[in-house]
């Protein structure tokens, strides 16, 4: 099948001035996930198959130019499928910023789009310290993750790191050991702690999240911002 056939999104947000910081974009939703976090609010998503080929679209995205600063490539996980590489390229071309979300399973095609130069912003999942990432994601992408932190690191474009905080899952003794591993590997700037949502569908049936605040984990280099 030519790649320009095949359905990689799952759906499109047309608008947002939330996922990436100070610009408007659209969000491209790409179908499959190669981690099945238990609080994950994508289910329709991460299950699901995709609706959209590449030409339908670029034909969308035709009929925003001039009215969107940015695409943000989601999902699901975006960096899962090699025809991401071209569909950025054709992106790009159309004059639009590209954002990433991702779990940072992929460093080495994380690593193709920077030095493609297709990437102008990064989303980080830093899902849990290693203890805890198998029962969490039901997968085993820790040492990736480490390593796509590096990447970014050595590439200078700006990034964030982000986390999902269920009390159930996480506690402040993890997240004081997330905070310094990040440290250790010479992150700096904002890590962002997104309260779980409750009353949401999730993966797996969770109890309600007790909200609490953690930006007293802030250090002088590592900034908690809740969300």
């Amino acid at each position: 099948m030519k790649s320009s056939a095949k359905k990689l999104i799952h759906s499109i947000t047309a608008f947002t001035l939330l996922d990436y910081p100070d610009k408007t974009a659209c969000i491209l939703w790409f179908a499959g996930c190669n981690m099945k976090c238990s609080y994950c609010y994508n289910p329709e998503i991460v299950f699901g198959k995709g609706n959209y080929t590449i030409p339908e679209l670029l034909s969308f995205l035709e009929k925003r130019k001039n009215l969107l600063d940015a695409v943000v490539f989601s999902g699901g996980e975006c960096l899962l499928y090699p025809d991401v590489l071209e569909l950025m390229t054709l992106v790009k071309k159309m004059g639009f910023l590209i954002k990433v979300d991702t779990n940072g399973s992929i460093p080495l095609r994380l690593q193709q789009a920077i030095d493609l130069e297709m990437i102008d912003y990064v989303a980080l999942d830093f899902k849990a310290p290693l203890s805890k990432t198998k029962s969490i994601t039901k997968a085993d992408f820790y040492e990736h993750f480490i390593q796509c932190v590096a990447i970014l690191q050595e590439a200078q474009i700006p990034f964030e790191v982000r986390t999902t905080v269920h009390s159930d899952l996480l506690d402040e003794s993890d997240l004081k050991e997330m905070i310094s591993i990040l440290e250790e590997k010479q992150y700096r700037g904002n890590y962002y702690l997104q309260s779980f949502r409750n009353g949401v569908e999730t993966i797996e049936k969770m109890n309600p999240s007790k909200f609490k605040a953690f930006t007293h984990l802030s250090t002088e280099t590592i900034w908690v911002q809740m969300r």
